[in-house]
């Protein structure tokens, strides 16, 4: 993967203390995996005795410096009137004529008319200092700048932040148009429920062979048995936000297609569920599957999980309360689905018994 390079722009070099200022946000961005591109990168030979000299030298590096980069991230505060800085408005010009992403951050992003000091009020318009109605009066800042930045009210790890979920996004989106996997076939034959088994065991390391027995399991009675594992390509990519979006939809198409889920509902890090199998429990709940969970230990929370009792609040070592509802687990699984306690060849005797209760 190409590493993104950023150009910070703004008028930190104006600053008193104003190198400390870029060097701590370049310091912030490189933590954060990015290359930093500014323009004090180069060293620059500014003795000469013509000062536009000096000037053309800067100006030429500053370019090179946005030449060099993949994204430019400005400051956009105020600068000398209710305004950004013009020298770094015009290097977003440079950026955006040459296609790169373009992201800026202000402490303030109303729109001028509350920013503008002096401004008067006729015929319900506000008109400037100079007679006219205020330019771009319900913008935070000109059309143009608007129309090519993304800007983010905060600072600079906002915007940073920002740039970097952006890019993570387009990952996933640039994941979307390749090929999905096959399927694998059901383990029981047409016309049987088809079930699907929500649970950690993903993560073990043999994940496949546990999931095998648990589908022979289930095949002795007549269910079709998917898991997560199926459809898992073998050259599976290595990009992990690309991964996690393949992931996604190929357990989304798992639940859509089922009639059945069963959930390992055991604590997985610390008091919680694997939290791809409660994703998969609230797609299920919508979906309108029938639902069926299973843990070890299905005594109430306030016995099952660690807290400072009733003279504290009921408090976990979180500081979170922890809820009293009769439940082994959260009200979002309890109350949508039947929590069988017991081994999973336990609960799935028990749910083949209620399905054919129900049925």
């Amino acid at each position: 993967m190409t590493q993104e390079c950023i150009y910070i722009a703004g008028p930190e070099c104006f600053y008193t203390g104003g190198v400390n200022h870029l060097n701590a946000m370049r310091r912030l961005a490189e933590a954060n995996g990015f290359s930093v591109s500014l323009p004090n990168d180069a060293p620059l030979q500014l003795n000469h005795a013509d000062l536009r000299k000096n000037a053309d030298a800067i100006f030429q590096n500053c370019a090179n410096s946005i030449n060099r980069s993949t994204a430019i991230l400005c400051d956009l505060e105020f600068y000398r009137g209710p305004e950004a800085d013009a020298g770094s408005v015009f290097e977003i010009g440079m950026a955006y004529a040459r296609g790169i992403a373009c992201y800026g951050y202000t402490r303030d992003k109303r729109d001028m008319k509350w920013k503008y000091q002096g401004l008067e009020l006729k015929g319900g318009l506000p008109y400037d200092r100079k007679g006219r109605v205020l330019p771009y009066w319900d913008l935070p800042f000109s059309p143009n700048v608007v129309g090519s930045t993304k800007i983010v009210e905060g600072g600079f790890a906002d915007c940073l932040k920002l740039f970097q979920t952006d890019l993570e996004e387009a990952r996933k989106r640039g994941a979307a148009g390749a090929a999905t996997p096959p399927e694998a076939q059901p383990s029981a034959g047409k016309g049987a429920p088809r079930v699907y088994l929500a649970g950690q065991e993903r993560y073990d390391g043999d994940a496949e062979q546990r999931y095998a027995m648990m589908k022979r399991f289930c095949g002795t009675f007549g269910y079709a048995v998917v898991t997560p594992m199926d459809g898992v390509a073998r050259d599976e990519c290595e990009d992990p936000y690309a991964r996690a979006y393949r992931t996604l939809k190929r357990n989304q198409r798992h639940v859509r297609d089922c009639d059945i889920i069963v959930a390992n509902l055991n604590d997985f890090h610390n008091w919680e569920p694997e939290s791809d199998t409660a994703f998969e429990c609230g797609m299920a709940c919508q979906f309108g599957k029938r639902m069926y969970g299973y843990m070890d230990n299905t005594v109430r929370m306030r016995e099952r999980v660690p807290n400072l009792g009733e003279e504290h609040g009921w408090k976990d070592i979180c500081g979170c309360n922890v809820e009293n509802f009769d439940y082994p687990l959260n009200l979002m699984f309890s109350s949508s689905m039947r929590i069988f306690e017991g081994s999973f060849e336990n609960a799935i005797v028990q749910i083949d018994r209620d399905i054919k209760l129900a049925d």
